[in-house]
């Protein structure tokens, strides 16, 4: 989470905190005593992977400089439900205040990568690597994307300045895909393809992906774009919010009968 330690953490988490607090808990101090102290403890209420502590204790901290952390547990890991993620003590009104902001930062990224750590899961031994998107909450995506590291996933471009990524809306404006763009790393491509696609293959490209545009993945003319003989790496969208794609080459894309059937399947929990 280096990219988004420091003042742009601070930045994100002060802001939630105004949001959420506005002129004052008027709860808290209508039924809190002011020199009140308190426990706060935070259990993992279902199996997966943490992420999040970072900018949950920040809140904590905001609130009461003092505050004291008397437990952490671990991020990045698979845990079972019941395991303790984080315990601190400290003023009772500053913890009241903090804990809805603590928890949806923390329950938001811990949801981002047990996703992510359920799809490495499902995708394991297939060779095929995890990748995230810019389709993120806005203002979150370093932490997101943090989170999708933490759980096994890969990152990719963080936003439009890092690499260039030719999608279907260039290619119409375009008038085609250009052969002379030797320099492009990745050219995403629409499920029908048409003849202005075509070159794309013959671009020196570092992957090439394959947008299935709903829940028929198994599209041929999808899958002989994606295993034909041009980039080293080809890359199939998920079109599913808890289902993933598993791909295996075949000289038949019949997805009947592929030992992976071109199919969404359910995603498991990590062995």
């Amino acid at each position: 989470m280096s990219e988004v330690r420091g003042p742009l953490l601070a930045e994100l988490v002060l802001s939630a905190l105004r949001e959420d607090l506005g002129d004052g808990d008027v709860t808290s101090e209508a039924t809190v005593p002011a020199d009140l102290r308190a426990r706060a403890r935070i259990v993992q209420k279902a199996e997966g992977v943490i992420f999040g502590l970072e900018p949950a204790l920040l809140a904590f901290r905001l609130m009461d400089p003092g505050l004291s952390i008397e437990e952490r547990g671990p991020e990045g890991e698979w845990r079972e439900a019941g395991a303790a993620v984080l315990s601190v003590s400290g003023d009772a009104r500053a913890l009241l205040a903090a804990e809805r902001t603590a928890l949806n930062f923390l329950g938001r990224l811990s949801g981002v990568a047990t996703m992510s750590a359920r799809a490495v899961a499902a995708l394991a031994g297939t060779g095929a690597r995890v990748l995230d998107t810019r389709k993120t909450t806005p203002g979150l995506r370093a932490l997101e994307k943090a989170a999708v590291a933490a759980g096994g996933g890969t990152n990719h471009r963080a936003g439009l300045y890092d690499a260039v990524l030719i999608k279907e809306n260039h290619i119409a404006l375009a008038g085609g895909v250009g052969v002379g763009w030797v320099s492009i790393t990745k050219v995403s491509l629409p499920t029908h393809p048409g003849p202005r696609c075509g070159p794309a293959l013959s671009i020196a490209v570092a992957r090439a992906g394959i947008d299935p545009g709903g829940a028929d993945v198994a599209n041929k003319s999808a899958w002989r774009l994606c295993s034909g003989a041009g980039p080293d790496l080809s890359e199939l969208k998920a079109c599913g919010r808890a289902r993933f794609i598993t791909m295996e080459r075949s000289e038949d894309p019949d997805p009947r009968q592929t030992p992976a059937g071109h199919r969404p399947r359910p995603v498991r929990r990590p062995a």
